[in-house]
């Protein structure tokens, strides 16, 4: 059977035309439709037109900062945004998840990362009816009976444990910055108290990790937060 035509579409916004063409030429290898743009205003045009499923977010942008630009998109829209940045901060980093990216790619990128970290995006945009039965590697969940097992035997959570889990399930792929987290988790930002989100994460990855001390499911974010791994992404 011949092999189908990707559906989705990828907006571009950013300065570089080296770094535009890497992108085209690797998005449309796999099929994607590719647009680009190289300011935020013809960007933000390009949202309202196209309907993108996905953009990438150059920070540094010619005519406006694009962390300003992903503010005033997320008063508005829900696309995913995935960051392009050059810059390793971590400060940049949690302050653009903090403000509605769905992730961040930091430059020079690998290509095989880009495209699952697409993929995720895709995915978890694309959920209509969430299913109450979540599984990636050895983790098996089912929200509605509060059920949890790993490699198929059953686990007990505690409340807490079982919170930050399925946060991090209805989240799957996605980076979770430790503010968002304890905001979500405790009703306010925790950020007096990071080492007690650390407590929890271990005593989590203890029950759920078959290797806690070298997690394939709650990976950390240096610096930043965490993220559930699924399965097939990297």
């Amino acid at each position: 059977m011949e092999k189908q035509k990707n559906k989705y579409k990828i907006l571009i916004i950013d300065d570089e035309p080296q770094i535009r063409r890497l992108l085209r030429i690797t998005l449309e290898a796999n099929n994607y439709r590719v647009f680009e743009e190289a300011t935020a205003k013809d960007g933000q045009i390009s949202i309202t037109m196209n309907f993108p499923d996905v953009v990438l977010l150059d920070i540094g942008l010619p005519d406006r900062d694009g962390l300003t630009l992903l503010k005033q998109l997320r008063d508005w829209s829900t696309v995913p945004i995935l960051v392009l940045t050059v810059h390793d901060d971590e400060l940049m980093k949690i302050e653009a998840l903090d403000n509605g990216a769905d992730d961040y790619i930091t430059k020079p990128f690998n290509t095989g990362e880009l495209l699952a970290r697409i993929r995720v995006a895709i995915r978890h945009s694309h959920k209509i009816d969430e299913s109450p039965v979540f599984s990636s590697g050895p983790l098996w969940l089912d929200m509605n009976n509060r059920i949890v097992r790993i490699d198929g035997e059953e686990v007990k959570l505690t409340l807490t444990e079982y919170n930050l889990l399925t946060l991090m399930v209805r989240n799957a792929g996605k980076v979770l910055t430790h503010s968002y987290i304890s905001r979500e988790v405790w009703g306010n930002p925790y950020a007096d108290n990071a080492q007690a989100l650390r407590v929890h994460i271990a005593q989590l990855r203890k029950k759920i990790e078959r290797n806690p001390s070298v997690p394939e499911l709650l990976i950390t974010e240096p610096g930043v937060g965490y993220r559930l791994k699924v399965t097939g992404d990297i």
